[in-house]
């Protein structure tokens, strides 16, 4: 992708907790270079620049998803070609930058995988690195992932993923009931990786435990885990307790209740990061896929495993998840889209350069029409859409 100078003004900009009218944005490169409102975007305005009216319509920061496996009939694990398709799925409906997800598979293979996305993580900004959704997995809430291939958290095996993903890990999924998962712990987070709690039996003491000792994400929240119940609050309550932990939802209306989702943001405010956790047929067709080593039967744009019928993964897009938490849930707009934004960045800690439209920020942004469709799509200053 070529670099260029942009202008896009005459917006209802959207950033942080406000709603500024008659607002734009200056792109330099691949940064923010200034921001402001009325027609002083003219002034001293640099050749060759591309302009774009937004003409009153919404522009918010390109859209960021912590969880997403594949798009477009393609997975994030089979390398270097099926990514650029489950990319290109995803820019179209702003998404712009996202962590790919892998889901259980044997660690030779795991690391193997990690290494393709660290190929194109070092030369591609739209891929912001790895999550590992497995496979340190509770097998009884081990939802689309095999059986056969849950495993113990040991030494050997989280220095070979580490080593294997140079520095491009950005979370793993596991739960910290399981032998070893207090060493994995640490040893993920003194590297700097995100460990999230998920795909887990624990309680409400053991999740707050974990949250305690370094976890700082949940994952997928409500599914793949113990519900609330008024005397055994779960791992979501202890999420929502612990103010440094965000919480995924995958709003997509049959992961979680539209009221439910409206209980998220209310127990943890700015603590809410919307993901896809889209699987192969986003942007496909219904039909049978595979998901890591499971068979899957698309149906009404629901994945369920064909053997059991757990839900596997979504066909969920992040601009509908953000239509669904205004329209649905009637989260406000500002909050909805910091759902996409602020609160994904900063749980990678990303906070001072994704996630706003303001100056020395990525110069990713969404253009959006008044029922919130995607009309246009920058990242780091070029135009995907």
């Amino acid at each position: 992708m070529s670099t260029s100078r942009a202008v896009i003004h005459s917006a209802r900009l959207v950033s942080g907790a406000d709603t500024v009218a008659d607002a734009w944005v200056r792109f330099e490169g691949d940064r923010i270079a200034e921001r402001g409102i009325g027609d002083s975007w003219r002034d001293d305005l640099p050749a060759a620049v591309d302009v774009t009216d937004a003409a009153g319509r919404f522009l918010v920061p390109g859209f960021i998803d912590l969880h997403c496996h594949g798009a477009g009939g393609a997975s994030a694990d089979e390398g270097e070609a099926a990514i650029e398709t489950v990319l290109a799925v995803h820019n179209a409906h702003g998404t712009t930058r996202s962590v790919l997800s892998l889901v259980t598979a044997p660690i030779d293979r795991l690391a193997t995988q990690l290494e393709a996305i660290a190929r194109v993580a070092a030369v591609d900004p739209r891929v912001l690195g790895a999550h590992l959704e497995g496979p340190f997995l509770d097998a009884e809430f081990r939802g689309a992932h095999d059986a056969d291939m849950l495993r113990t958290a040991d030494a050997a095996s989280v220095d070979l993923l580490l080593d294997a993903a140079r520095g491009t890990l950005r979370q793993v999924t596991l739960a910290p009931e399981r032998p070893g998962a207090a060493e994995a712990i640490a040893g993920f987070t003194g590297a700097g990786v995100v460990v999230a709690v998920g795909h887990t039996g624990a309680d409400f003491e053991t999740a707050l435990a974990a949250f305690e000792a370094g976890a700082s994400l949940l994952t997928h929240a409500f599914n793949g885990m113990r519900g609330i119940h008024h005397r055994a609050p779960g791992p979501v309550v202890a999420a929502m307790r612990a103010d440094h932990v965000t919480l995924e939802i995958i709003n997509d209306g049959v992961h979680v209740h539209p009221d439910v989702v409206r209980l998220a943001f209310a127990g943890a405010p700015g603590r809410v990061a919307l993901v896809s956790d889209a699987m192969a047929a986003t942007g496909s067709a219904d039909g049978d896929y595979i998901l890591g080593s499971l068979d899957v039967v698309v149906a009404g744009g629901v994945a369920r495993l064909r053997d059991g019928g757990s839900i596997a993964g979504s066909t969920l897009t992040q601009d509908e998840a953000l239509r669904r938490a205004v329209v649905d849930s009637g989260i406000p707009l500002e909050e909805a889209v910091g759902a996409l934004t602020i609160a994904p960045a900063a749980a990678i800690g990303r906070a001072l350069d994704l996630g706003r439209l303001e100056a020395g920020y990525a110069a990713d942004a969404v253009l959006l029409g008044d029922e919130l469709g995607v009309e246009a799509v920058w990242c780091a200053g070029n135009r995907l859409v």
